[in-house]
């Protein structure tokens, strides 16, 4: 194992994957039971079984040994782990700290996969919610790059990565000319061994050369050793720049892509790629990488080709392996320290705004891909506005904080926009017209909203003889802008009415309020109710409300209920919105969907053949009203 257990001094003895090696103390002799069955579990803890791979981490791992044995002594508890209960642990941890209880819970949930000598109760709470949560009110968002600060920091690592690359491929062409190394040094033997025999080719050649002749690699290449063999073999730094590279292409958190193995990688032909990793906040996640990331990703196994035929077996599926020459093997993979980012950082001379050395933060550079992200071809989500996978509380903390002017207005501008709208739906009141009511007692209960708008005669007109009908209401400004931009068309979908302020429902339009209660129902059929009511409830809601014989008369309603034969042809519906392909009908030479989109009226246009509106109402005013809409027939639409 890379960490045992010692006796005397009790604690551990730790040899790291980079080759170091550290001895680790406990120094207590309190519970010596429980401290040395705690020592095993920690044991198993340090790489490859676990995630410990410093000697600070271990420490750290100790200190909280300590202390739990301490605080277990205090409380008079004098047994092995197989006594604990549930009130000692709880009586314990209710007075430690978030950090101290998650570091008890790793040791005593490895102890008992280990040795399993927790009860079952004892092991149900450890495995548990915590005491303390951790709260994220507290910590500080880390803000994106400034757009000077991404565009050097992007410009260094492809830097880094064409030049490693560059020096790959050199030492390639160098072995291939080269041959066995012998008295006479030169970049193609050297290469050739490299190649043939590993990484420690030069050390074994430098052993076994002629006795008193000095053996210098210098001679060839000016930073010795190292740049000869990193050329081969990559090592921290570029696996670095390539690390960073990728995660600037792919925007994945950090944690993802830290321990992402050759079998996460799934190829579909030469350009796709799905990439599988695990994501701390919500677990394994899938990505379809982008052609820029598949690029990085291709460069780099090729880069590494070469390396994992020497490198150790158990390292040889990790994505990020590298190779450093020195004490042990030299092979490590995985997490980077944070000395590797600083020493990134002053080799390529990166300065923040202020001047000072840019601090790499991978998190830091997840929130910069997601603020600059092109969101043009999003459809919008009920949960979030920055990204769909997204709650409105982890866009908050990790996104909407730390934001540029321009994007805090945009901000902003959508939950004003966002606010407005549930005011609107709040107090939108339908409006309904009865058929033998007149032009004055219209104008007496039209709502405030049209009044603001300064209707004259000849527009109120226009309302109630139809002139301004759209499929489910008479509307009182199309180019209004209340649902798109101002002065063009209104481009609200037909159930969007129902809750406009600027609609007017009268007996004319039942028919096809009537076919959007079909409609609503063959949605309701076919989504799960969550989502139903995210789209259509409050719709749904209103269209209940106006089909009643409060608002219009029990026949009208038996009448226009007999003219809906739930089709989805007799709705304005895009290609997405259909629910059954059969129901739409089908004409010679064409395709259900070129059939659906000519058979139904756009929103926004008169009603076509098949409209209840007299044909009186329909020609009437065409030259006013239909120029608001760009189509002149529903054919064209």
């Amino acid at each position: 194992m890379p960490a045992t257990v010692t006796e005397q001094p009790l604690g551990l003895d730790c040899v790291f994957l980079e080759g170091s090696r550290a001895q680790c103390l406990l120094r207590e002799d309190v519970l010596p039971v429980l401290a040395r069955q705690l020592l095993r579990a920690l044991a198993d803890l340090v790489v490859p079984h676990g995630g410990l791979g410093t000697a600070g981490t271990v420490k750290g791992r100790l200190t909280a040994i300590h202390q739990l044995l301490c605080g277990l002594h205090q409380l008079g508890f004098i047994w092995d782990a197989s006594a604990l209960t549930r009130t000692v642990l709880a009586e314990y941890w209710m007075g430690r700290d978030n950090r101290h209880e998650a570091h008890d819970r790793g040791l005593l949930r490895r102890l008992d996969d280990l040795e399993h000598v927790l009860a079952p109760d004892v092991r149900h709470m450890v495995d548990g919610r915590t005491f303390h949560p951790r709260l994220n009110r507290n910590r500080r968002p880390l803000p994106a790059y400034s757009a000077r600060e991404w565009k050097e920091l992007t410009a260094s690592a492809e830097y880094a990565v064409v030049q490693a690359w560059e020096a790959h491929r050199q030492a390639l062409r160098d072995a291939a000319r080269g041959g066995e190394l012998s008295d006479r040094l030169s970049r193609e033997n050297i290469q050739f061994s490299l190649l043939h025999h590993g990484p420690q080719a030069l050390g074994r050649a430098a052993r076994n050369g002629r006795p008193g002749r000095m053996w210098r690699v210098g001679d060839v290449y000016p930073d010795g050793a190292h740049e000869a063999v990193s050329a081969l073999f990559p090592r921290a730094s570029v696996a670095f720049a390539y690390r960073l590279l990728f995660g600037i292409r792919t925007g994945i958190v950090p944690d993802g892509l830290a321990d992402l193995g050759l079998g996460d990688v799934r190829w579909s032909g030469d350009v796709a790629v799905l990439l599988d990793y695990v994501k701390g906040r919500t677990g394994k996640e899938s990505l379809t990488l982008s052609r820029p990331a598949v690029r990085v990703l291709k460069q780099w196994l090729k880069h590494t080709d070469v390396a994992r035929r020497f490198a150790p077996r158990e390292l040889r599926e990790q994505l990020w392996l590298r190779y450093w020459p020195g004490d042990g093997s030299g092979w490590s993979a995985g997490r980077f320290e944070n000395s590797a980012r600083a020493t990134w950082v002053r080799d390529h001379q990166l300065v923040d705004d202020a001047g000072r050395p840019l601090r790499i933060h991978l998190h830091r550079i997840r929130t910069t891909v997601e603020a600059s992200r092109d969101r043009t071809s999003w459809r919008g989500s009920s949960r979030a506005t920055i990204d769909p996978n997204h709650t409105p509380a982890v866009e908050g903390d990790h996104y909407l904080a730390g934001q540029s002017p321009a994007q805090r207005t945009a901000t902003e501008n959508v939950i004003e926009d966002a606010q407005r709208d549930l005011v609107r739906r709040a107090h939108a009141q339908p409006v309904v017209i009865a058929a033998h009511e007149d032009l004055a007692s219209f104008v007496r209960d039209f709502p405030q909203a049209a009044r603001q708008l300064r209707l004259d005669d000849m527009a109120l007109a226009e309302l109630l003889g139809g002139e301004r009908d759209v499929f489910a209401a008479s509307c009182a400004d199309q180019l209004s802008g209340l649902h798109g931009p101002a002065g063009q068309p209104c481009p609200a979908r037909p159930w969007v009415c129902l809750l406009c302020p600027l609609a007017v429902f009268s007996p004319r339009h039942l028919p096809n309020l009537m076919r959007l209660r079909a409609y609503f129902a063959r949605q309701w059929r076919l989504m799960p109710a969550a989502a139903f009511l995210s789209v259509f409830g409050p719709y749904a809601q209103r269209l209940d409300e106006l089909l009643t014989p409060d608002c219009f008369e029990e026949r009208a309603l038996q009448h226009a209920a007999q003219q809906v034969t739930g089709l989805d042809s007799e709705l304005p519906l895009r290609p997405e919105e259909y629910t059954e392909w059969s129901s739409k009908p089908r004409e010679r030479g064409r395709s259900p969907r070129s059939t659906a989109r000519t058979s139904a009226p756009s929103r926004g246009c008169r009603f076509g053949a098949d409209s209840t509106v007299p044909a009186s109402s329909r020609t009437a005013g065409t030259s006013r009203w239909s120029t608001s809409c760009p189509a002149q027939s529903p054919a064209a639409c």
